[in-house]
């Protein structure tokens, strides 16, 4: 059985891929234009061929770190989820691995890629000689009935949601760009708790959304307390038959409303509504899981042209994860001293 080849397309002459029932959010060409935009990437999609016929598209982007040309699909820091193929559901996936690895050294010249499909298996990427690690994280099947879903929660999380309707806690879709400001404030509160700052920028949120609300596929959500007054926030995003929770955060003094857990809530039902199937809550945490989650776990691809390239890859993240620790450091000592603090 040959292998199938990838050969690259304009992105403004790509085939029509929307029957393709694997297609997710971050494959779609708003999103690669934020990610081009807030990475200095060069968006990339390719037809995926066997001989003659058309039978998929692959979605990515090239930059350069230190110098080195690198395919992500997605990459690491991008708050990005799964890229990868989109294939006829008779294509077996593996097939494809060989031939993205030509298409990414040789026609696009880069030294290292990487790869987070939702349909690719551990086995497929070591047939192929690739590295990978698994990124963990859950999902709720939102085929089962309101009732069946509130009653998959553990019990704390339905005293939770019981308790924000006492409390008077109201649920708002925001429509509009000020929600930025609120919501990042917030995330700035949750990670000052562990001494760190946000992994990403307010400007980040903010050039995402401007590409991603025109096209509906964004749900933004406020909670609010009993005066009006927003205490959490939440950004959930949905195309197909996926939703995805891309982030939220809350002010710590009123967590005890429990405003976060009416977000989820809100936010599986409205998905639901629209006919969405299964929710990913994007990534770990074992507070996911008693939201009726069940434990998924996709591996997360990656091959170099040279072993170095490897190495450099892994130093770069320590020192990002670094870097994030020492600059909350910072901002929390200053921020117990009285002095004026600028997390950008």
């Amino acid at each position: 059985m040959a292998d199938l080849y990838l050969s690259r397309v304009e992105i403004g002459h790509v085939p029509d891929v929307l029957h393709y029932d694997d297609r997710t959010i971050y494959q779609t060409k708003e999103w690669l234009e934020f990610i081009a935009r807030t990475h200095h990437a060069e968006p990339v999609k390719a037809v995926v061929c066997d001989g003659k016929q058309i039978i998929g598209m692959f979605s990515g982007l090239v930059m350069k770190k230190f110098g080195v040309r690198i395919l992500g699909s997605p990459f690491p820091g991008w708050s990005t989820s799964y890229m990868g193929f989109n294939l006829d559901s008779s294509v077996p996936r593996g097939r494809v691995l060989n031939g993205l690895e030509q298409f990414a050294f040789r026609e696009l010249h880069c030294m290292h890629l990487e790869i987070m499909d939702r349909y690719l298996r551990a086995e497929d990427y070591e047939r192929a000689g690739y590295s990978y690690r698994m990124y963990c994280g859950y999902e709720i099947d939102l085929t089962q009935t309101e009732e069946q879903l509130f009653n998959a929660m553990d019990p704390a999380r339905r005293r939770s949601m019981r308790k924000s309707i006492k409390e008077g806690v109201q649920i708002q879709i925001a429509t509009d760009l000020s929600f930025v400001d609120e919501y990042y404030a917030q995330l700035k509160d949750v990670f000052a708790k562990r001494k760190l700052v946000p992994t990403y920028s307010k400007e980040r949120v903010m050039i995402m959304l401007q590409h991603i609300m025109p096209t509906g596929r964004a749900l933004l959500l406020k909670a609010l307390d009993n005066t009006g007054r927003c205490i959490a926030t939440g950004i959930f995003l949905g195309l197909n038959d996926t939703m995805y929770f891309w982030g939220g955060a809350s002010w710590r003094e009123h967590q005890h409303h429990r405003p976060n857990e009416a977000l989820q809530w809100f936010a599986m039902r409205y998905w639901k509504a629209k006919n969405i199937a299964k929710y990913d809550m994007g990534g770990g945490g074992e507070y996911k899981r008693k939201y009726g989650g069940y434990e998924i776990a996709i591996p997360w691809g990656r091959k170099s042209k040279y072993p170095l390239i490897e190495t450099v890859r892994r130093s770069a993240q320590s020192i990002f994860k670094l870097k994030q620790h020492v600059v909350g450091f910072i901002l929390d000592v200053e921020k117990h001293d009285g002095s004026p603090h600028n997390p950008y």
